[in-house]
């Protein structure tokens, strides 16, 4: 199994209309051959004493994927190039971490 963390950071303000931007694509990836889970999450609110909040322009996207070529069809269809488009103005930065489970 392959788990992808990705920290997205909208431009100030731009959080909403990417997470719905996101929604809108979710049913697609969520249909991909291999994806087991894919989902956006923000902080929690109120912020915990010990939490490290990512902040209102933050949110994290959450992944599971049956194996690596399935996470590399992920990134090759259509439906991720539109959300890409659709969102690029609208995002400062992402930070795309993949994973391995550890033995």
């Amino acid at each position: 199994m392959i788990n992808v963390i990705a920290v997205i950071t909208a431009k100030p303000g731009q959080r909403k209309a990417v997470l719905e931007a996101f929604r809108a694509n979710r049913a697609n990836v969520l249909a991909e051959d291999g994806c087991i889970e894919y989902g956006a999450a923000v902080d929690v609110d109120p912020v915990l004493g010990f939490q490290a909040p990512f902040g209102p322009d933050t949110f994290v996207v959450i992944e599971k994927w049956r194996d690596l070529d399935a996470l590399k069809a992920h990134a090759r269809a259509p439906h991720m190039a539109a959300y890409a488009a659709q969102t690029r103005d609208l995002v400062a930065s992402r930070a795309i971490h993949v994973l391995s489970p550890a033995a």
